[in-house]
């Protein structure tokens, strides 16, 4: 593709914005770099942009911002429905988001993940697995590192594994993943679309340009990805978290069983006419039913894309999960402090908390994203049956609704911070329990993102902890109120 002297605007300078603007400039292209903030930190990416060549546009977009342009390229966090991007598109121009444009500078094999939780920890792991078996593998999307970097570095990969988000995927035309992986779709982001069946649309669209020789990896026990895979032209590979789930359902899958050392559960994968190859997950580390089924998935793409059987063990066996997802930060006087920030939604809320066979306090909250919290609501009450949970901690803007959700389900708390809500949740922990940041909601009422919320809560759960083994008050301070 020949960008020299093209008119190209680009709409959203984070990460994604920011590396096509600079591949753009060094390709000879006319840059116009736009965005609707004005923060302090925007203020600086657009100095930079202006210095190496591009005009740039922040708050309100001008009457001339998408004038006599040849393409318009979007970032994930800007609405691709917004009324000038459809001015742009009727006008036969060409609107692109940053995946579909850099992965027309790509010829090496795909392997790409989706879906509402877990996206992550499945791309982390399967990127190990391929670089374990030999291959050059890139690793990058949504999970940090954009494919356009990729595009403009000089070492090349054997593999390309993406993590995608639905907001990628809305803005793709071609873009087609040899393999491709749907870990699950539930309620989410319900802000930004009109139904939840607008966003399975977006989810499925990861399987669109596959043909009959690329590999679908899905969810055998999630409804929406049952229902996406009737239509695939792909051959299809299934997972499930228990072999009752998978009995006679397809002869390609992998179920995650009890039969390893120990007791610990295992994964049996069965091709057509082959026989079982069984994975041992008695050395993988992170906790949770939810997580042995991401195990699965990555099994079945890995393999799907190249991997040896012993590279996918060495890979289960070394692998220690990933900050902010279930991750142990602190223990006081008995008291385990777990950080799921990364728990943005009530689905993955729903699996931090049903994780643990213990006393549970619960930290709940942050910006609602027009969320259904009624599972959630569900797996407490059945919590509370069993004693398992006494009260909830609610902070954030969502506070009011969560109340109003689990009005009758346990004693709750409101906090005016991070420093108050780890407090009173500690308080009514009794010792052999857990103090659980697992909030339902993203974190931008209070915080800069999840990482940033969980990294708090692990200071405050830490100083407490310090705190009770010095006997003496710390000075906890912070934990940013609303």
């Amino acid at each position: 593709m020949d960008l020299r002297g093209k008119h190209i605007a680009v709409v959203g300078l984070g990460v994604s914005g920011e590396a096509c603007v600079r591949f753009l400039l060094k390709r000879g292209a006319r840059v116009v770099a736009a965005d609707s903030g004005s923060s302090q930190k925007l203020k600086e990416t657009a100095a930079r942009l202006a210095s190496e060549g591009a005009r740039v546009e922040l708050g309100a977009h001008g009457p001339d911002t998408f004038a006599n342009i040849d393409m318009l390229l979007l970032s994930p966090g800007v609405p691709h429905t917004l009324a000038p991007f459809e001015t742009v598109r009727k006008s036969g121009l060409p609107v692109l988001g940053e995946i579909e444009f850099a992965s027309r500078f790509v010829s090496e094999p795909v392997v790409a993940v989706t879906g509402t939780n877990g996206k992550t920890t499945v791309t982390t792991l399967l990127g190990d697995m391929l670089q374990r078996s030999g291959f050059k593998t890139f690793v990058g999307g949504n999970i940090g590192t954009p494919l356009i970097d990729y595009v403009d570095s000089e070492k090349k990969a054997d593999r390309i594994v993406l993590e995608l988000s639905s907001f990628q995927l809305d803005t793709i035309h071609t873009f087609r993943a040899q393999t491709a992986v749907l870990l699950n779709v539930t309620d989410d982001h319900m802000d930004r679309y009109p139904d939840f069946e607008a966003y399975v649309a977006s989810k499925a669209r990861i399987f669109e340009n596959q043909t009959s020789e690329d590999f679908a990896v899905l969810n055998g026990s999630d409804p929406a990805a049952v229902e996406i895979a009737k239509g695939l032209k792909a051959r299809k590979r299934f997972f499930f978290c228990s072999a009752q789930a998978a009995a006679g359902s397809v002869e390609q899958f992998a179920v995650v069983q009890g039969r390893s050392r120990d007791g610990a559960p295992s994964i049996l994968v069965r091709f057509e006419g082959g026989e079982g190859m069984n994975f041992d997950l008695s050395s993988f580390s992170p906790p949770g039913a939810h997580n042995r089924a991401n195990a699965a998935a990555a099994i079945l793409a890995a393999l799907s894309a190249g991997a040896s059987r012993e590279a996918v063990q060495s890979a289960l066996d070394d692998f220690r999960g990933l900050p902010h997802r279930l991750e142990k930060v602190a223990t006081a006087n008995g008291v385990d402090f777990i950080d799921d920030s990364k728990a943005t939604n009530a689905d993955a809320a729903v699996k931090a908390v049903e994780t643990f066979d213990r006393p549970l306090a619960p930290i709940l909250g942050g910006r609602d994203k027009d969320g259904d919290f009624s599972a959630l609501r569900d797996v407490l009450i059945k919590k509370v049956a069993s004693n398992d949970v006494r009260s909830l901690v609610l902070l954030g803007e969502a506070a009011e609704k969560l109340a109003r959700v689990l009005d009758g389900v346990a004693s709750i708390e409101r906090a005016t911070s991070m420093v108050d809500a780890v407090r009173k949740a500690f308080q009514s922990c009794p010792p052999g329990g857990v103090v659980l940041l697992a909030p339902a909601c993203a974190s931008f009422d209070m915080y800069e993102n999840y990482k940033k919320r969980g990294e708090d809560f692990a200071r405050i759960a830490r100083a407490l902890a310090r705190e009770k083994t010095d006997g003496e008050q710390a000075p906890v301070k912070g934990g940013i109120s609303r």
